[in-house]
């Protein structure tokens, strides 16, 4: 197996996947039911992950074309120099080699993180959830299939069919090389291959996002920016779980009063803390370890707080590091608040549902980082990439 690529080649096996996607697009939608059917959990935002429907097929068919158009990530020049001896140095971008994913649940995983961790030249090795087996190995045959077509050697898409056992002994003691592993799950799955793995991992934390409703708010945008980021989508990462509301906002109580109304009617069990225990539809948390917690369901906790500091030392303390977002009117206390929170991503009066690459122009991810090194926040095609020096001399000596 070649271990470099040409980006026409990479480009041409993208093209190929779309459109063995487009042409066996019922049988994947057929295959997914089977695994659906033998699917017998109780988790919601799990079964929403698992499903394949025509609108997921679109986005895989869009996802693979948008990469085949973007620009090599591989071989960029990122520093120059030319030493007073005449030695040319230059640092260029280059590929990790082989990237192992570990996911759950999500089969346009199986398409999305392989077509970007592909385009920017590295081996992937696929590592799906049980329940979504059968959708897996579908895709990955359209894979072997969209390599062969253009004669690139299958090895470049591997689907690794392991129990948890044997994914246990391959972090420990991988049968290949193996030169980045990027989790994507539960917070379960993340511990288990960061205590096993032996070569560096990035990790896709929890959401737990927050929302501080600061003294100087328009309500309306609080109201709408909260609804969208509990309820748009309850399986996201980037979904809302608490609302922090300043003690000093004019009228508290006629905000409060509309906004339980309207998560009533999206079904949100709502909790608050003890100051807000005289408001009706809601239960006081019993234990302050909820605020650590992220919920991915119709779930959320409201409570008051006392200053932008405290609301800053209270979101640092508890958020997952991933997004938090201020609705104010008062543009200097919202940058005094985005500079001092600990999260990939902060937000000035908008739903924190925009953490995600296609939204923040990369064009898709292959997991939302809530590390700092190696990259922060989405991991677009430009991030997975290490970089390397390249020297050219005419025999010069040190």
């Amino acid at each position: 197996m070649n271990h470099h690529l040409s980006i026409e080649k990479r480009n041409l096996v993208l093209l190929s996947m779309a459109k063995l996607v487009e042409e066996e697009r019922n049988q994947i939608i057929l295959t997914n039911q089977a695994d659906l059917a033998a699917y017998n959990g109780t988790d919601l935002a799990m079964e929403e992950r698992l499903k394949v429907d025509n609108a997921k097929i679109d986005e895989m068919i869009l996802s693979l074309n948008q990469l085949a158009s973007q620009e090599d990530p591989v071989g960029v020049e990122r520093f120059h120099f030319v030493h007073e001896n005449g030695i040319k140095v230059s640092n260029k971008t280059a590929a990790f080699g082989t990237i192992l994913i570990i996911y759950e649940s999500r089969p346009d995983v199986t398409i999305e993180a392989g077509g970007i961790a592909f385009k920017s030249g590295n081996k992937i090795l696929l590592k799906g959830g049980k329940e979504a087996l059968k959708s897996n190995l579908k895709i990955v045959s359209l894979w072997h299939q969209a390599l062969a077509e253009n004669n690139v050697s299958t090895e470049w898409v591997e689907y690794l069919n392991f129990n948890r056992q044997e994914t246990q002994a391959f972090l420990e003691k991988p049968t290949q090389k193996v030169d980045l592993i990027v989790p994507r799950g539960g917070e379960k799955l993340i511990e288990f291959v960061k205590a096993h793995a032996t070569c560096p991992v990035i990790v896709s934390g929890r959401g737990n996002n927050f929302v501080y409703v600061h003294k100087e708010a328009d309500t309306d945008i609080a109201l709408k920016v909260i609804l969208n980021a509990k309820t748009s989508k309850i399986s996201a990462c980037n979904a809302v779980d608490k609302v922090l509301i300043d003690s000093q906002l004019p009228n508290f109580e006629g905000f409060l009063a509309i906004l339980i109304e309207e998560l009533e009617e999206s079904k949100v069990e709502i909790i608050v803390d003890k100051t807000l225990e005289t408001f009706a539809n809601t239960s006081v948390l019993k234990d302050e370890d909820i605020w650590y917690e992220e919920f991915l369901d119709y779930k959320i906790v409201l409570g008051t707080i006392d200053s932008e500091q405290d609301a800053i030392a209270k979101i640092n303390k508890y958020c997952g590091g991933h997004s938090a977002a201020i609705i104010t009117r008062n543009k200097d206390v919202a940058q005094e608040f985005m500079e001092s929170i600990d999260a990939a991503a902060v937000y000035h009066n908008a739903s924190t549902r925009f953490t995600d690459g296609g939204q923040l122009g990369l064009g898709g991810e292959l997991a939302i980082s809530t590390d700092k090194l190696h990259q922060r926040g989405p991991i677009g095609l430009q991030h997975l990439v290490t970089n390397k020096w390249y020297i050219y001399g005419e025999g010069q000596i040190r």
